[in-house]
C-alpha cells in the first residue's frame, strides 16, 4: 500500500508542480514560463559585443534602407521615400520598445484589465468614461483623410507588425513574460491612442468641479479675490506691450445667468506644481557664434523605458534628429539643417465640465434649449483576465461623455470629476497632429513653421523656433474654443445654447512673436500673454517663477554658447524662496525654539536659494512652506462631502506679504485667533521636527537629494527595473524642475549655423530591455547636467557619427 501510495505521489507531484509554475498567481509570473531556460528571462540578457555589421530582409520595403546604430545605439535611418523611412522606424522603435508601446497605448485604451486582471478594472473604466477611445477614433479620422499622415501611420504600422510578427516566445521582452501574456498586431488606432494619453497627461487637471463648490461655499466676492483671472506676479510668454497684429472676432456674450451667479445677485485638490517644461531660443545678437541657440527640456513623469526615443530620419527632403514618441511616427522636439523646435504645455482650457439634465433615470433624454434632446449609447466591453467580460454603458451628449453617474471607489483621478456631468474635451474631436510633424520635419524657413502650426489641435503646446536665417519665434499653439471670459471656469448648465463652445479663434491669431526685441523667446508654461490678449485661454496658468527666471538669466545674458545654455537648464535658484524667505524668517521667534530649530533657521537664513543637493536649507524651506500654506487655507478649503482646492501659490505669495492680517490666517477650527506669526512659527517648527524624525539629528541626512528622493521608476513599476536614487539638486519651481520622479525628461540645445550642432540626452537609454546595457546608460550623464554630442549624419557614409553597427536592410 506504501509503495502505491509513493507511486501515486510520484505521478501527482510533478502534475501539481507544472501547473502551478505554468499558472498566474496575482502579481507573479508562471515560473517555470519565466525560468525556462530556452524560452524564459535568460533569453532577455543581452551580449556586449554587438555585430558590426547585419542584414535584414523585409518584403514591405520599397527599397534597400540602411540604418546606422551610433555607440549610443540611436538608429540614423537612410532611406530612399517616405514609405521606407516610417516603415524602418516603426520596425526599429518596436525592436527597441515594443512592450512600452504596448503597456501605454493598453493603459490609455482602459485595457489593462486584459492583462493584470480585476484590479485595473476602476482605472479601464475611467479611461473608457473619458472618451479616450472615442477621441482616437476621431483623430484617427483627420489623420486619414491627409494622404501624408495616412501613407506615414500605414508605414509605421506595418514596420511595427512585421518585427511583432518576427519574434519566437524566447525574444519576447522581459515584462511580457513577467506579466505573462503576448503581444497583438499594432493598428493606427493606438497611433492615436498614444496622442491622447499625452492630451491627457497634459490637461493638467480640470478645477471647475472644485471651483464650483468654492463658488457656492464663498460667494463670488470672495471667489474673485482668492482666484483672479490674472496673477499679482507675472512674466508672460510672449512679452508684455506686444501689439496684437489683427482684427479680433466678436467675442460671445456670457449668459445672464453667468454674469448674476459671479457678480453676487444670484448667491450660489491642488493641482501639482511643476509639471510643465521650458524652453527658449536666443537670436544671433546674444550669442558668440552669431547665430540663434535653441532648447527644449520638457518636464514629464520619469520612467525606464524613457518616454522618448531618439532617432534621426532621413530620405529625399528629410534629414531631421531628435526625439520621437514610442508608437507614433516622425520627430517631434528636434532639428534638421535649416530649423530647430520645441514644446512646453500651454495650459488651455479645453476641457469642460456641463451639467446635464436629464428627463428620467433611463438617460435616454436631456434638456437643451427648451427641448428634450436625445442621448446616444456607447457599449464598452472590457475584457478581465480570469473573469467574463464587463459591458460598460456611456452616454453621450452633444457635449460629450457623462463621465459618472456613481464616484467609483478607490479612484483618485475621479476625484474632480463631477457626478452626472458631460465632458466636452478638444481631445475627443477629429485632429491631425501628425501633419504637424510631418512638416516641421522639413521646414526649411518661418514660413514652414507658421504652416505646420495650422495642423496641430492638441495638447495645446508653445511652440519655440529657431533658424539659421536668424529668425526666432513662439507661438501658444492649439485648436482654442472661442469663449467669452471664464467660460469654464466653473461648471456649466449644459441645458443653455449659449454654454456652448462658439467657434474657434483662427488659428493666425493664437498668440505668437518673431523676432522681439529683447532678442529671446521663452516659455515655462506661464501665462500666454499679458490681459491685453483680445481672446480667452485660460484663468490660471502654471506659476510663474521658472519663467521668471529664465528670463531673467537671457536678458542679462551675451555670447551665449551651447555649454552657458547647459549650465543654464540645471539652475536651481528658487525665485519662490527669493521673494517669500526674508519675510519669513522676519517672523520666527527664536526663543521659542530648540538646539534643532535653531541650527535650521540659522542655516536657512544664510541659504543662497539654491536647490543644490547639499542643501540642507532647501529641505527646510520646501517642507517649511508646504506646511505653511496646508495651515493657511486646509480649514477652510478641506471639506470631505465637497471637493475643493487651495488658491494658488502667487495668491498666497501676495497675501503673506502685502496683508499679514488677513482673516484667513485664523484657524476657524480652534477657539483662539491665530496670526500669521503664529502659523510661520508652527509650520517652522513641524519642518524641522519632520526631518528629524525621519532622518536623524541635522545633518547630511537632511540634504535636499536625500530628501526630495530623485529616482527613475519603472514605467510599470516592477520592483528592480527602476533606477537607483540620484543625488541631484532641482525642484519643482526652479529651472531644473526636479521632484520624486517628474522631471526634464529630455533636454536639448541645439546651435544653428551653416553646420547646426545639437546636443542633449534623457534619463534612460535607446533600449526597453532591463537585460541590455543601452537600458539605463545615460542616466548618470544626464544626472550630472551634461549632454551628448547629437550627431545630424549626412549620408550612410558619414564619418562624423560613432559608427556602432550597420543594418542593412533589404527587399526580400
Amino acid at each position: 500500500m506504501r509503495n502505491k501510495f509513493k507511486a501515486l505521489i510520484c505521478v501527482i507531484t510533478p502534475i501539481l508542480l507544472a501547473f502551478v509554475l505554468n499558472t498566474k498567481f496575482g502579481s507573479l509570473p508562471p515560473l517555470l514560463k519565466f525560468l525556462n531556460p530556452f524560452t524564459g528571462f535568460w533569453q532577455n540578457a543581452e551580449k556586449m559585443s554587438i555585430s558590426r555589421q547585419s542584414g535584414l530582409k523585409l518584403k514591405k520595403t520599397l527599397e534597400n534602407v540602411d540604418v546606422i546604430f551610433d555607440d549610443r545605439m540611436i538608429p540614423h535611418i537612410f532611406a530612399k521615400n517616405d514609405h521606407d523611412v516610417y516603415y524602418t522606424q516603426g520596425y526599429i522603435t518596436a525592436m527597441n520598445r515594443l512592450w512600452q508601446m504596448d503597456f501605454q497605448t493598453r493603459y490609455a485604451a482602459g485595457r489593462l484589465s486584459e492583462v493584470v486582471g480585476a484590479k485595473a478594472i476602476e482605472l479601464d473604466r475611467y479611461q473608457r468614461r473619458m472618451g479616450m477611445v472615442y477621441g482616437a477614433e476621431n483623430s484617427l479620422k483627420g489623420m486619414m483623410e491627409d494622404p501624408k499622415s495616412k501613407a506615414m501611420i500605414e508605414a509605421y504600422t506595418d514596420g511595427i507588425n512585421d518585427y511583432i510578427h518576427s519574434l519566437s516566445s524566447s525574444q519576447l521582452p522581459l515584462e511580457y513574460k513577467i506579466l505573462d501574456f503576448t503581444p497583438e498586431d499594432w493598428t493606427p488606432l493606438k497611433c492615436a491612442l498614444l496622442l491622447k494619453q499625452m492630451s491627457a497627461v497634459l490637461a493638467m487637471g480640470s478645477d471647475e468641479f472644485y471651483m464650483s463648490n468654492i463658488m457656492k461655499k464663498y460667494g463670488p466676492e470672495v471667489t474673485a479675490n482668492l482666484f483672479p483671472d490674472y496673477p499679482f506676479r507675472e512674466d508672460p510668454i510672449i512679452p508684455v506691450g506686444t501689439k496684437w497684429d489683427f482684427k479680433p472676432l466678436q467675442i460671445p456674450q456670457a449668459p445672464a445667468s453667468f454674469t448674476e451667479s459671479t457678480t453676487g445677485k444670484v448667491k450660489t485638490k491642488v493641482l501639482e506644481d511643476g509639471i510643465g517644461s521650458n524652453n527658449w531660443a536666443l537670436s544671433g545678437a546674444k550669442t558668440a557664434s552669431g547665430y540663434p541657440i535653441l532648447a527644449n527640456d520638457p518636464h514629464l513623469n520619469l520612467t525606464l523605458p524613457s518616454i522618448w526615443y531618439q532617432i534621426q530620419l532621413n530620405a529625399p527632403g528629410l534629414n531631421a534628429y531628435g526625439v520621437s514618441l514610442p508608437g507614433a511616427p516622425g520627430i517631434t522636439i528636434g532639428f534638421n539643417k535649416d530649423i530647430a523646435w520645441g514644446v512646453t504645455n500651454v495650459a488651455a482650457d479645453v476641457l469642460d465640465f456641463y451639467q446635464i439634465q436629464f428627463k428620467d433615470n433611463t438617460h435616454h433624454q436631456y434638456k437643451y434649449n427648451n427641448a428634450w434632446k436625445n442621448t446616444t449609447t456607447r457599449l464598452e466591453t472590457i475584457k478581465i483576465r480570469g473573469a467574463k467580460n464587463e459591458i460598460d454603458t456611456v452616454y453621450y451628449t452633444h457635449h460629450g461623455p457623462v463621465v459618472y453617474f456613481q464616484k467609483p471607489k478607490r479612484l483618485n483621478m475621479a476625484d474632480n470629476v463631477p457626478l452626472g456631468h458631460a465632458l466636452r474635451w478638444i481631445a475627443h474631436d477629429k485632429s491631425n497632429e501628425l501633419r504637424t510633424f510631418y512638416e516641421l520635419n522639413r521646414g526649411k524657413n518661418y514660413a514652414d513653421y507658421r504652416k505646420a502650426l495650422t495642423y496641430y489641435s492638441a495638447p495645446a503646446q508653445n511652440f519655440i523656433f529657431a533658424s539659421s536665417a536668424n529668425d526666432i519665434a513662439i507661438t501658444a499653439n492649439g485648436k482654442f474654443p472661442l469663449k467669452w471670459k471664464d467660460q469654464g471656469k466653473f461648471i456649466l448648465d449644459g441645458s443653455d445654447p449659449k454654454n456652448d463652445w462658439q467657434g474657434w479663434i483662427p488659428a493666425a491669431q493664437n498668440p505668437t512673436v518673431k523676432n522681439p526685441e529683447r532678442n529671446f523667446v521663452s516659455s515655462a508654461n506661464q501665462s500666454s500673454t499679458d490681459p491685453t490678449y483680445p481672446y480667452y485661454i485660460n484663468w490660471e496658468f502654471g506659476s510663474y517663477e521658472r519663467g521668471k527666471r529664465i528670463n531673467d538669466r537671457l536678458k542679462a545674458m551675451t555670447g551665449a554658447t551651447a555649454d552657458s545654455i547647459r549650465i543654464m537648464q540645471s539652475d536651481s535658484y528658487s525665485i519662490l524662496a527669493q521673494n517669500l524667505l526674508p519675510a519669513l524668517i522676519a517672523k520666527v521667534d527664536p526663543a521659542k525654539l530648540n538646539a534643532t530649530q535653531k541650527e535650521a533657521l540659522e542655516l536657512t537664513a544664510k541659504w543662497n536659494k539654491f536647490f543644490s543637493a547639499k542643501a540642507i536649507a532647501g529641505s527646510i524651506f520646501d517642507l517649511w512652506t508646504k506646511r505653511l500654506f496646508f495651515d493657511i487655507w486646509d480649514d477652510e478649503f478641506t471639506i470631505a462631502s465637497v471637493p475643493m482646492r487651495y488658491p494658488s501659490k502667487d495668491r498666497t505669495t501676495e497675501l503673506i506679504l502685502k496683508d499679514p492680517g488677513s482673516k484667513w490666517f485664523d484657524n476657524v477650527n480652534t477657539p483662539q485667533k491665530e496670526t500669521l506669526n503664529d502659523l510661520v512659527n508652527e509650520a517652522f517648527k513641524y519642518a524641522c521636527d519632520s526631518l528629524e524624525k525621519k532622518y536623524g539629528p541635522i545633518g547630511k541626512n537632511w540634504q535636499w537629494a536625500n530628501v526630495k528622493q530623485t529616482h527613475v521608476p519603472h514605467l510599470a513599476k516592477i520592483p528592480g527595473l527602476g533606477s537607483e536614487t540620484l543625488m541631484i539638486g532641482g525642484a519643482k519651481s526652479t529651472i531644473n524642475a526636479l521632484g520624486e520622479t517628474n522631471g526634464p525628461s529630455w533636454r536639448m540645445i541645439v546651435e544653428l549655423g551653416k553646420t547646426p550642432k545639437g546636443h542633449g540626452v534623457y534619463p534612460g537609454g535607446q533600449s526597453g530591455n532591463p537585460g541590455s546595457f543601452f537600458y539605463d546608460d545615460m542616466i548618470n550623464t544626464w544626472a550630472d547636467g551634461k549632454l551628448y554630442d547629437l550627431y545630424l549624419m549626412q549620408s550612410a557614409d558619414d564619418k562624423q557619427g560613432k559608427v556602432l553597427s550597420h543594418l542593412k536592410i533589404s527587399k526580400k
